[in-house]
């Protein structure tokens, strides 16, 4: 299969707009059809923030006159404006449905660059229809504006790449700097980004390319981190959440301890100071073996086989679900999620790596890193999952049309071996869900925390 190929037999085009358009009708038909249920965790926080403070007189949207430090800015601001134009909420959830329709298509096309028309129109269907993904945009979770934001920002980067084209290469990096003002991790993956431009047989005009991407998504974040400079006196990039997020995964200590001793602190940039400087002194005390510690506990909880919907129904934001319509909620919402994971087992293991696919999975690779050294949540591997998505749809394809029978033993070695990997991480979480009551078949279970903050 030749990556970029195209195939005059398969009209792409339209039948990712088809998909793009069904996508938008199965996210609003679930937003019209949800049961009842409240925000809840940090739903509240950023309704809060829209609702309360940036659409308020005093503040009037402006940067200026509001304390937003902890969390990055352009979700609630995403959540604020069509609260102002409706005064409502539910605007903003149709503002998501509309929006989250829009990874289909970014990643349909992304889809085409690297494993060809057929592979992309797949794993956009898979985007379509994903339940976690539908179940997203009816609710107040930055993920869906970060996934359409951050999926745009790498098929623009890998066109600009193809396409020797700097302008493409130019608007990559303002989406980019878009998607780390909602949500910073990316952050820490733009030098990741810019050395892939970078890496080229064309080594000037690469670099020039790589300068460019660097260019626009710095000058897109910057603006805030000056406003951050103005208000709060300090050096903070776009918010402090990742200050708590590392002491929290790295002290020894309980979530209620790590909260205890960081409200303690007054101020939020001395706040911010203090959990960063706990948070590497946590891990310094546990060298040598942190790092082997850290991927025993946090990988399991990344790619655990759970997702906020299930959460909702276990911590009864639904009210009181009968233990048959649960299991049926999480078969629909698990049985996916275990399908497309099996399917990236073998697309990542049977088809051969080249510098597309390569990006792909450091993206996938550095960003489970980030979240090994802080700590792993159903709700943090969603901005990569479309990784997932696109080399379980190249598998399915390369399966139809019998090209995976000649695969070595090598490669069906390394298929198992990362199975096997994905399976012990996912042993823990099947056996919580079946301990808890909501299933109905015990009768008690501890309970968990809801949600954890995020770097």
């Amino acid at each position: 299969m030749r990556a970029a190929d195209p195939d005059a037999a398969f009209p792409t085009a339209r039948t990712l707009l088809l998909l793009t358009l069904a996508g938008f009708a199965a996210r609003a038909a679930f937003l019209m059809l949800e049961p009842a249920t409240h925000p809840v965790a940090d739903e509240r926080t950023w309704t809060n923030w829209a609702v309360e403070s940036l659409v308020t007189p005093r503040v009037a949207f402006s940067p200026l006159r509001t304390h937003m430090i902890f969390y990055p800015p352009l979700y609630p601001y995403f959540i604020a404006v069509p609260f102002a134009l409706f005064h409502t909420l539910e605007a903003a959830k149709w503002a998501q449905v509309a929006v989250g329709a829009l990874l289909v298509p970014a990643l349909g096309w992304v889809g085409v660059q690297v494993f060809g028309a057929r592979a992309g129109v797949v794993a956009a269907a898979v985007t379509a229809f994903y339940p976690d993904l539908v179940w997203f945009a009816a609710h107040f979770w930055s993920e869906t504006l970060f996934l359409v934001l951050l999926w745009w920002a790498v098929e623009r980067l890998m066109a600009g790449d193809a396409r020797a084209s700097t302008g493409a290469v130019a608007a990559a990096g303002v989406l980019w700097g878009l998607a780390i003002l909602t949500r910073e991790t990316i952050l820490y993956l733009t030098p990741l980004a810019a050395s892939w431009l970078a890496w080229r047989a064309e080594r000037p005009a690469g670099a020039k390319r790589a300068a460019a991407f660097l260019l626009c998504a710095a000058l897109t974040v910057v603006p805030w981190t000056l406003r951050n400079w103005i208000s709060f006196r300090a050096f903070v990039p776009v918010s402090t959440a990742g200050g708590l997020a590392l002491f929290q995964g790295n002290a020894r200590l309980t979530r209620q301890e790590v909260y205890d001793r960081y409200e303690a602190v007054h101020g939020r940039i001395e706040q911010y100071r203090f959990a960063r400087r706990e948070g590497w002194r946590a891990i310094g005390e546990r060298q040598p073996l942190w790092a082997f510690e850290k991927l025993r506990e946090q990988m399991p909880r990344f790619w655990e086989a759970d997702s906020l919907a299930l959460i909702h129904i276990k911590r009864g934001a639904y009210g009181a679900v009968p233990p048959p319509i649960a299991v049926a909620a999480a078969v629909v919402v698990l049985a996916p999620y275990l399908a497309v994971l099996a399917g990236f087992a073998l697309g990542v293991a049977l088809l051969p790596l080249d510098r597309r696919r390569g990006l792909l999975v450091g993206l996938l690779i550095f960003y489970n890193a980030l979240h090994v050294a802080t700590h792993g949540f159903a709700r943090y591997r969603l901005p990569v999952m479309p990784v997932v998505f696109l080399f379980a749809a190249a598998a399915y394809v390369a399966w139809r049309e019998g090209t995976l029978a000649g695969a070595s033993r090598w490669r069906w070695a390394v298929a198992g071996a990362v199975a096997l990997v994905l399976l012990l991480c996912l042993i823990p979480s099947l056996r919580t869900n079946l301990r808890h009551p909501a299933f109905g078949f015990v009768d008690q279970a501890e309970p968990a925390a809801f949600e954890q903050p995020t770097p």
